[in-house]
C-alpha cells in the first residue's frame, strides 16, 4: 500500500495534473530582491529579515504579520502573495524548521493567474515521500512535510488503528476536502505499542478503497495509475501504482522492478504521456472480485522481498516469517465496515471462537465476510 495521486486529490483537494516545476538557484540576494518586489518590504527590511534567518529563507511568522499588514492596507498586489507563501510554507512544503520557507518558493506566485497550472497534488506527494524516505532511517526524529496528509491517510485506510474524532459522516459531506472529516484525538499508544497492532492486521482490517463515496465531489483521474517518476524542483521520486493496484480496485500482481530515478532524463515528457503507463500498469491485471484480490504467488513474493514484520521474532525463533493465508473479506463496502468493527472488538478483548460468551459475535463475523 501507499500513498498515493488518488488519495491526495481526495484528501486534500489538490490539483494533480499540471506542470511540475523547476527552480532558479536561488541567493540571500535575489531573496532579498523578491521579497522588495512582491512582499512589498523596503529594501532594509528585506536585508535584516534574510540576515537573521541565515539564507535564502523567510519566518512564517514574518510572513504573516505582512499578509495581515497588507490586508489592512487593500494592498492587494502584495496580500496574496505573503499568504500564499506563508500557507505553502507551514502544509505541503514544510521542513523541519516549522518555522521558515525557502524564499524560491516566491518565484511560484510571481504570476497569481499562472501559479493554478503546478501540480499542486504531486508537489504535496513528493515532498511527503521524500520526507518519509528519510524517516525511514534510524537516525532520523522528525518529519517533515505535510503530517495532517498521512494521518489522515492512516484513519481513511485503517479505521482501527489510532485515535481519532470525526467531525461527520463522508454521506454528510457537502463538497469538502476529506481530510476535514477527520480532528485530532491525543493517542497514548507508543511506538512499541503500535507495532504489533501493525503487525495483527489483516486484509479485513483495511477500508481499500475509501473514497468511493466521495467521488461526487472528485471524481477519479487515470492519470494516478501513471507510474514513472515525479519531481518538484531538484526532488525526484518514483510513483508506482503497480505495487498498490487493490486501491484502485484491480487485482495485485507482482510489479516489475522499481524506477531508477537517477536514470530518468524526460520526466515532464513522461508526466505528459502518461497513458501509455497507465496502459502498462493496468494492462496485466483485472478487476478485483474481492477488495484484497491478489495474484497467486504474489504474497509469497511480497514477504521474500519485503520485511513483513516489525516486531523481531524472539532469539530462538526462527527469522523466516511463514505466508499467511487470510480469509476472504467482503467486496461490499458497508459489510467491510460491519467485518472490521466486529474483528476490531473481538480483537480488543482478546476473544477466542471457542468461547461460548462470543459464538453469536464470531458467527456475526463470518457471515459480514460472505457478503
Amino acid at each position: 500500500m501507499s500513498i498515493t495521486l488518488d488519495d491526495v486529490a481526495c484528501l486534500l483537494h489538490l490539483p494533480i495534473r499540471g506542470i511540475f516545476w523547476s527552480p532558479q538557484d536561488m541567493t540571500e540576494e535575489l531573496a532579498v530582491e523578491l521579497a522588495v518586489d512582491y512582499l512589498g518590504v523596503s529594501q532594509g527590511q528585506a536585508q535584516s529579515h534574510v540576515r537573521s534567518c541565515k539564507g535564502s529563507y523567510y519566518k512564517l511568522e514574518w510572513l504573516y504579520d505582512l499578509f495581515v499588514h497588507h490586508r489592512v492596507a487593500s494592498s492587494w498586489a502584495y496580500a496574496p502573495r505573503a499568504y500564499l507563501l506563508m500557507l505553502v510554507g507551514s502544509i505541503i512544503f514544510a521542513d523541519k524548521t516549522f518555522t521558515l520557507v525557502e524564499a524560491r518558493y516566491l518565484l511560484l506566485f510571481r504570476d497569481l493567474d499562472g501559479c493554478s497550472g503546478y501540480s499542486w497534488g504531486a508537489t504535496a506527494l513528493v515532498t511527503l515521500y521524500r520526507y518519509l524516505g528519510d524517516a525511514s532511517m534510524y537516525s532520523c526524529k522528525q518529519l517533515g512535510g505535510y503530517p495532517t496528509l498521512l494521518q489522515c491517510w492512516i484513519h481513511e485506510y485503517f479505521p482501527t488503528v489510532g485515535k481519532r474524532g470525526e467531525n461527520w459522516k463522508p454521506a454528510d459531506n457537502c463538497g469538502l476536502p476529506r481530510a476535514m472529516r477527520w480532528s485530532y484525538r491525543q493517542g497514548v499508544l507508543k511506538v512499541d505499542d503500535l507495532r504489533p497492532i501493525l503487525d495483527e492486521l489483516t486484509p479485513v482490517d483495511v477500508i481499500w478503497r475509501p473514497f468511493e463515496d466521495h467521488r461526487a465531489w472528485c471524481v477519479f483521474d487515470e492519470i494516478c495509475l501513471y507510474r514513472g517518476c515525479l519531481k518538484w524542483g531538484e526532488t525526484v521520486v518514483p510513483y508506482l501504482p503497480d505495487r498498490c493496484l487493490r486501491q484502485f480496485g484491480y487485482r495485485q500482481y507482482v510489479p516489475s522492478p522499481p524506477l531508477d530515478c537517477m536514470m530518468a532524463t524526460d520526466i515532464d515528457v513522461d508526466w505528459i504521456s502518461y497513458h501509455q503507463s497507465v496502459i502498462a500498469v493496468i494492462g496485466s491485471s483485472t478487476v478485483a472480485t474481492t477488495p484484497s484480490d491478489a495474484v497467486d504467488g504474489y504474497l509469497e513474493w511480497y514477504y521474500c522481498v519485503s520485511h513483513p514484520r516489525l516486531v523481531p521474532p524472539h532469539r530462538d525463533a526462527p527469522r523466516e516469517v511463514s505466508v499467511p493465508v487470510y480469509d476472504v473479506g467482503p467486496s461490499d463496502p458497508d459489510w467491510a465496515c460491519v467485518s472490521t468493527l466486529i474483528h476490531r472488538y473481538l480483537r480488543q478483548v482478546n476473544a477466542e471462537e471457542e468461547d461460548p460468551q462470543f459464538s453469536d459475535l464470531f458467527k456475526a463475523l463470518h457471515i459480514s465476510r460472505s457478503h
